[in-house]
């Protein structure tokens, strides 16, 4: 009698989840109203004859660039009706019942931030250059918060927890350079505190199917009351031994550095800004390109199908949690190794959700995540930068424009789009 054997075979993709719906109107009407806000306010409302200089080029380039000084009432208009034109490629996809492509609304974003520095800074000079270069800076933790939301929702899990995995990571590696006098162990440290926090949400996400929302907002407010704690029973008051761990130096990239704007900007950074570039890489390879990523995208999306091919489903749930955390936790690195040279309360102030938010305008993409906070890190830049030039805009909405672009990005530019269609939802298999 002969028998017969099978040999487990790859997994098939997950079943696409067809998309019924008519495309929505929400982007093309968004980009209209922002459009036309814009030529009004920023073309036709800015004086005649009147312009605005950017800086380009730095001491160090190979060659030299003079400032460019821009007509702002012309420069404004141009960059407005091309903005109305992005609105018209919108309106033409809706048309056609397809899905507004992710460059229209980013590249809408970008125009209408520089069409607003171009009137802001009307009869004033600022570096373009260092502008870039600091909003790069600034969206580094967006990015690594970004990118373990990603990991996590491509799984099926949301991770609500990014501002704890953030603010732990911020904390512990504060701490442990403090202590230690040594930089490099207080940043290896980071991704273990947002792999702690990761641990905690696997547990009660995966493992006792507990709601992950309401799980990820326990977390936040348990990190942030364990770090207060601590802040001001020890950090505060033994700041000399707990909280002083200096910051990580620029590292100039030889030759690369010498390269006009794209050099400063680029190859002229922190070395946690360079983990940044090899993290989005090594994120979007992995999901995309290999056998683990096909298998955690069906996973996500079927996870009945799956578990059907052999695929252990909350295993891959777990390890994505837990590897989403320590890239994340490895961005809390920045606000005090990175940045400040020391650790405050509560310091990530919210960006763990603007992660969220670029995450979602990324739509769960690795490189959608990053153009996202990069928009987002040039918007909170700029309201920096433009306090200083002292602007006449007032400084309260000022600080209200990262989180006003966050806000309209999410609601108004990215319109209808689907999330892994498992996100969320918990898998018992019977």
């Amino acid at each position: 009698m002969s028998t017969t054997t099978t040999t487990p075979t790859s997994p098939a993709p997950a079943p696409a989840v067809e998309d019924t719906k008519p495309p929505t109107w929400k982007i093309p009407v968004t980009l209209w109203v922002f459009g036309a806000l814009a030529l009004l306010v920023f073309g036709l409302g800015s004086e005649s004859g009147a312009r605005s200089t950017f800086g380009i080029s730095t001491g160090g380039d190979f060659f030299q660039i003079p400032p460019a000084s821009l007509p702002t009432q012309l420069t404004a208009i141009v960059m407005s009706l091309v903005m109305l034109a992005l609105a018209g490629v919108a309106t033409g996809y809706v048309l056609r019942r397809r899905q507004v492509p992710l460059w229209v609304p980013i590249g809408f974003a970008a125009l209408f931030l520089l069409a607003f520095l171009v009137w802001a800074v009307e009869g004033n000079q600022i570096s373009f250059t260092g502008l870039l270069a600091g909003s790069l800076l600034l969206s580094t933790p967006l990015v690594f918060g970004a990118l373990g939301g990603v990991l996590c929702e491509r799984a099926g899990v949301i991770n609500i927890a990014i501002e704890g995995q953030l603010l732990a990571g911020a904390f512990l590696s504060a701490v442990v350079a403090s202590v230690t006098g040594n930089l490099w162990l207080g940043l290896a440290m980071a991704p273990v505190a947002g792999l702690l926090v990761s641990v905690v949400l696997a547990v009660f996400a995966i493992r006792y199917v507990v709601d992950q929302i309401i799980v990820g907002v326990v977390l936040n407010v348990l990190v942030i009351g364990l770090t207060g704690f601590f802040y001001s029973r020890l950090l505060s008051p033994q700041a000399d031994t707990f909280n002083q761990p200096g910051t990580f130096r620029p590292i100039a990239i030889p030759l690369l550095s010498d390269i006009p704007v794209l050099g400063p900007v680029l190859f002229e950074q922190s070395i946690i800004v360079y983990l940044m570039y090899v993290a989005v890489i090594a994120v979007h390879v992995a999901l995309f390109r290999t056998r683990w990523g096909l298998r955690v995208r069906a996973v996500g999306e079927h996870p009945t199908a799956a578990d059907t091919v052999g695929i252990k489903v909350n295993r891959i749930r777990v390890q994505n949690v837990l590897l989403g955390g320590i890239v994340a936790g490895l961005g809390g690195a920045f606000f005090t190794l990175g940045s400040v040279g020391a650790f405050g309360r509560e310091m990530t102030a919210g960006q763990g959700y603007i992660a969220l938010a670029a995450m979602i305008f990324g739509r769960w993409s690795p490189t959608g995540a990053l153009a996202a906070a990069l928009l987002f890190g040039f918007a909170n830049n700029l309201q920096g930068v433009l306090g200083i030039i002292g602007t006449p805009i007032p400084s309260e909405f000022m600080l209200m424009a990262p989180y006003l672009a966050t806000l309209f990005a999410v609601a108004g530019l990215v319109g209808r789009v689907r999330a892994p269609a498992a996100d969320g939802q918990p898998y018992v298999k019977s």
